[in-house]
This record gives structure tokens, C-alpha cells and sequence, in this order.
């Protein structure tokens, strides 16, 4: 019976790897434009580096639909994992300054985003597809919180290594993390599916059959996943536009993260007891207040405020993306559909940092910092209009 299943029982298989994924990946995120500056980089070409993590990522989500189709999640983890592991090694290559050693990074950071997006789909089908419907949303959210307290802990675990074999001690913990992880999804059994079915479907096809719950759920999947990576940019900002110091800075950063990753459990039972609306709407309402509002922090004090309200919002969201993507998702062709889906929210990703930095550019930073609060706004308007209820269909 389906109340028979317990989330535990799937901790080993999904959830654990996608703790120590997050954490091999939390413990590279900070240090990757150190190391291209390291490199001889400067500045504005370390920053293009980092970018390579989510061209890896937008690269590679429809091609790990068809992977995760054919050969199963299980093997696909498992050759994210190996991907990943060679990715890290890359990185750890120092060949000093010059532009073959930068060349020979960014693909190294390419890679790691490759691996990344491999990773997030397949561990995201495996739910799904063993989760009873009436959990999945609790199962999803507490996925996406799982990665997230990875991440969290990864940059200090990474800081530590640091301490006794300098930036490459970074490193170490991430390979460190993924080889742990690879070693938990080995034990992982393969879902029994029909891969032959599965397999007719494409991409084209896909598009072709539900192109209407792409342009309408999934933009306001996209709109949300836009402000979720903005609010990664702009405390930083700000903190450096009031004048703090890069310590205060990244202190109230982490106390957002720390607010961020202990939220996730309760949004997806309210979820699954309530509907999807009550956690999307208002995790993104909560989102764009907490942008209009920082442009009157004029110190530590309200800035912490502020993004401990930015994270509470984005905690809650916690699964949301997946758990929709999930909702909409087709008995066969899944992974192909995910992959899709996966590859709106990365778009969103990387469209969000820009119109930060276009109305900053026009108009100044805390204009800059408002407009991507109305993107929060406008996230909300389209999940309140588009996301199904419980008693009706999503368009086809």
C-alpha cells in the first residue's frame, strides 16, 4: 500500500548521494575564480570561467534526457559521478600562467557543469519514478534540501582542506565527496522500465506534443529560477555598495544559506497535503519583497534581515522546480521531458544575473536590485495562473 512507503527508505539511494554531490560541488564553487585568477586570469576572464559551469549544465540537459532513456538513471549517475571525478582532476592540472592553462581550467569547470546537469536529471527520474504521487512533493523538496546542505557545508569542508594544502585542498574534498557519492549509487538497484518505449520518444516530439505547458508553466518556472540565482549576486552587492567588509559579507551570507537549507521539509508537506500553489506562490512573493526592500539595508544589521528573508523564500521553494516538472510529466519519455524542463529553469539561471546587470548598468544598483524583485512578482502572477490544481489537468 502506498502508505506503507517511507522516505527513508529511498535515503541511501537518492538522497545521500545528493548530499555529498552538493557538497563535492559546494566545496570548487568559491575557489574557481581564485584559481583562474591563481592562473593569471583577471577579473573579467575569471568570471567567464565560472560561467562555464552553467553553459556546462544548459549543454548537457537534453542530451542527459536521451542518456538517462536509454541507459538507465542509475548508469547515468554513475557516469556523472566519473565525469565529475575527471573535471576535478582537470582543474588540479596547473600548467601556471598562460592561456593553455586557462584553456585546459575552463574545460576542466565545463566539465563539472556537464556532470552537474547528468547528475540533477537522473537522481530527479529515480524519485519521481519510485515515489508514490501523494509523497512527491515531500520526497523532491527533500532532495533539493539535501543538495543544498552539500553545498552549504562544502565550502567550509573545503576552506579546512585549504588550511593544511592550499587551494587545492578545495579540490580534494570535492573528489573526495563525488567518489563517496559513486560508491552509494553503485549499490543502487536499476529501475525496471521499458527503455525500448521510452527510447521512440524524442526531443522534437516532446516539444511538438507539449509545447503548451512549456510556454506557460515553464515560464514561470523560468521567471522563478531567474530570481533564485539573482539573490546568489546580490547580497554581495549590496553588502559592498553599504560598505561592509568581505568578512560581514560573507557572514550574512551564510546565515541566509543556513535559513535556506533548514526550511525544505515542511514546504513539500504542504504541498502534498494542499497543492503546489501554496508553497510556489508564496516562496516567490517572499522573493521579490525581499529584493524591494534591500535597497533600504543601509547596514549590517538590515541586510541580514534581509537575505535571512531571501532565504526563508527560497527555502520553502525548496523541490518546487522539480516537483512541477514532475506533476507534468509524461509515464513515458520522462527523462526526455525533464531534460527539457531542466533546460527552461538553466535559462532562467543565466537570465536572471543580466537583468541585474543591465538596470544596474542604466539606472544604478538598487534600481537594478527592485526590477529583479518584480521578476519575483511576476514569477508568482504566472504559477498562481498556470500551475494545476489538484482537481485539474495542466494544458498538453
Amino acid at each position: 500500500m502506498v502508505e506503507e512507503f517511507r522516505l527513508r527508505s529511498v535515503a541511501a539511494a537518492a538522497y545521500g548521494p545528493a548530499a555529498l554531490f552538493g557538497l563535492s560541488e559546494g566545496a570548487v564553487l568559491p575557489v574557481v575564480a581564485l584559481s583562474a585568477i591563481d592562473r593569471g586570469a583577471s577579473t573579467s576572464t575569471a568570471a567567464l570561467i565560472a560561467a562555464l559551469l552553467g553553459v556546462g549544465s544548459l549543454l548537457a540537459n537534453i542530451p542527459a534526457g536521451i542518456l538517462a532513456t536509454r541507459f538507465g538513471e542509475r548508469r547515468s549517475m554513475l557516469l556523472a559521478a566519473g565525469v565529475m571525478v575527471v573535471g576535478v582532476l582537470i582543474c588540479l592540472v596547473d600548467l601556471g600562467d598562460g592561456p593553455w592553462s586557462l584553456l585546459l581550467y575552463g574545460g576542466g569547470v565545463l566539465l563539472i557543469g556537464v556532470a552537474a546537469a547528468v547528475y540533477s536529471l537522473a537522481r530527479q527520474t529515480y524519485l519521481t519514478e519510485i515515489v508514490p504521487a501523494h509523497m512527491r512533493a515531500r520526497a523532491l523538496s527533500t532532495l533539493g534540501g539535501s543538495m543544498r546542505i552539500g553545498v552549504f557545508l562544502g565550502p567550509f569542508a573545503g576552506a579546512g582542506a585549504m588550511q593544511v594544502a592550499g587551494l587545492p585542498g578545495a579540490y580534494y574534498v570535492s573528489l573526495a565527496a563525488i567518489l563517496a557519492a559513486a560508491v552509494l549509487v553503485f549499490r543502487v538497484p536499476d529501475l525496471a522500465l521499458d527503455r525500448a518505449a521510452a527510447s521512440a520518444v524524442t526531443t522534437r516530439g516532446m516539444l511538438k506534443q507539449r509545447w503548451r505547458v512549456y510556454a506557460t508553466l515553464g515560464a514561470g518556472v523560468l521567471l522563478l529560477s531567474a530570481i533564485r540565482q539573482t539573490r546568489q549576486t546580490v547580497v554581495p552587492l549590496w553588502a559592498a555598495h553599504i560598505g561592509l567588509s568581505p568578512t560581514t559579507s560573507s557572514i550574512i551570507y551564510g546565515v541566509a544559506g543556513a535559513v535556506d537549507a533548514l526550511t525544505f521539509y515542511p514546504a513539500g508537506k504542504v504541498m502534498d497535503r494542499h497543492g503546489r500553489r501554496w508553497v510556489a506562490v508564496p516562496a516567490t512573493l517572499v522573493l521579490g519583497a525581499s529584493f524591494v526592500v534591500m535597497p533600504l539595508a543601509d547596514g549590517a544589521a538590515l541586510l541580514t534581515v534581509a537575505a535571512m528573508v531571501m532565504g526563508f523564500g527560497n527555502g520553502i521553494g525548496s523541490g518546487i522546480v522539480m516537483t512541477l516538472g514532475a506533476d507534468v510529466s509524461p509515464a513515458v519519455g520522462r527523462p526526455t521531458h525533464i531534460g527539457i524542463w531542466n533546460e527552461l529553469a538553466d535559462i532562467g539561471t543565466g537570465v536572471g544575473p543580466l537583468v541585474l546587470s543591465a538596470v544596474t548598468a542604466l539606472a544604478g544598483l538598487g534600481a537594478g536590485v527592485v526590477a529583479s524583485g518584480v521578476v519575483g512578482f511576476a514569477a508568482a502572477a504566472v504559477l498562481w495562473r498556470f500551475i494545476p490544481s489538484p482537481h485539474r489537468k495542466a494544458p498538453q
